[in-house]
């Protein structure tokens, strides 16, 4: 993922605002009752599903380890659902190699027309380039923070809608091939080459004509004190759904967590759902002001490992996620 400034920050904010409900103590009324009705989120299953994926090592695609936790997050997912598929791909890197990708896609109420779709990225970085030591550069991550924590709170939000049926259809998306865009360095890099497997994904639904009423994609979810503003990316194409879904995060008591800044688009897996496939998809992202990508500061190193994955933070995003789910109608 690279850093794009889409909008100024004054033209985003003014667009969310012209995008907030009119009546919203009606609009917080319902989501008071949605919020409350919403099933447990149990931290100690998403982080053990954490913990799961970096145990078989980089989910470097071509790799046994990333072929082993495809194969487990397949088995686990049809313990929670039926309706469990895998959307096989071919996909050309930046160095023009080809490599192939599984997108893993487990649906909830297939029957049901009004859907929502949530994502995260399940391989990891076959480079850790942003590491202090030189020498580690081209050396694969555990991506425990940067892929491993959303699927893990996602496989958990599976566990939960499989006990309490949601009113509306879910998908889980789990996208391959997301992390493997081009060494820092590289000489006239390209964004495209970033987020393969959303990009496939985006162009070939695993429905024919899929539709949604809006996607979340999880990324970077799992550190201490982690801070999630409004991605810019999310507050151009999504306004209306970042802002209900930070609404709600506030009505939870986790404001301290979904802070209310703006910060600058990025170039993720939401970018290409809402310019493919318009379905409008917002990313709930770690924002670090304190480090100079603006990332979590164990991004693409080999210190994104489970000893920097927090269960209050994974409970934090985790609960979010099933509130929003369970307040649609």
């Amino acid at each position: 993922m690279k850093k794009i400034i889409l909008l100024s920050a004054s033209a985003i904010m003014m667009l969310a605002y012209s995008c907030k409900p009119k009546n919203s103590t009606e609009a917080d009324n319902s989501k008071d009752k949605a919020v409350i009705e919403s099933p447990a989120f149990n931290s100690d299953s998403a982080y053990a599903y954490v913990s799961a994926q970096v145990a078989f090592g980089p989910r470097v695609p071509g790799t046994k380890a990333h072929d082993g936790c495809a194969k487990w997050m397949v088995e686990k997912l049809r313990t929670f659902s039926k309706n469990v598929v895998e959307q096989k791909f071919k996909a050309r890197l930046w160095d023009g190699k080809t490599v192939n990708g599984n997108n893993i896609i487990a649906s909830f109420n297939p029957e049901n027309k009004v859907r929502v779709f949530l994502s995260a990225h399940w391989d990891s970085r076959p480079y850790a380039d942003h590491d202090a030591d030189e020498k580690n550069h081209r050396t694969p991550i555990d991506g425990a923070n940067d892929g491993a924590s959303g699927v893990g709170i996602l496989i958990e939000v599976a566990r939960q809608l499989s006990i309490k049926n949601p009113t509306i259809g879910v998908d889980i998306v789990l996208f391959d091939v997301e992390d493997w865009g081009e060494p820092e360095g590289t000489e006239s890099p390209k964004e495209d080459n970033w987020c393969l497997g959303s990009q496939y994904w985006a162009r070939n639904p695993h429905v024919q004509g899929y539709k949604a009423r809006f996607g979340i994609l999880l990324d970077m979810v799992g550190a201490a004190n982690a801070e999630f503003a409004k991605e810019g990316g999310s507050m151009y194409y999504a306004p209306d759904v970042m802002n209900k879904v930070w609404d709600i995060a506030g009505q939870l008591g986790f404001s301290n967590y979904f802070v209310s800044r703006t910060n600058n688009g990025i170039t993720d897996d939401h970018i290409y759902i809402n310019k493919i496939a318009s379905i409008p998809t917002i990313d709930i992202i770690q924002h670090d002001l304190t480090t100079q990508s603006g990332f979590n500061k164990h991004w693409h190193t080999l210190n994104d490992n489970m000893s920097n994955i927090n269960k209050e933070t994974i409970a934090v995003v985790g609960k979010v996620c099933l509130a929003v789910v369970y307040q649609e109608k």
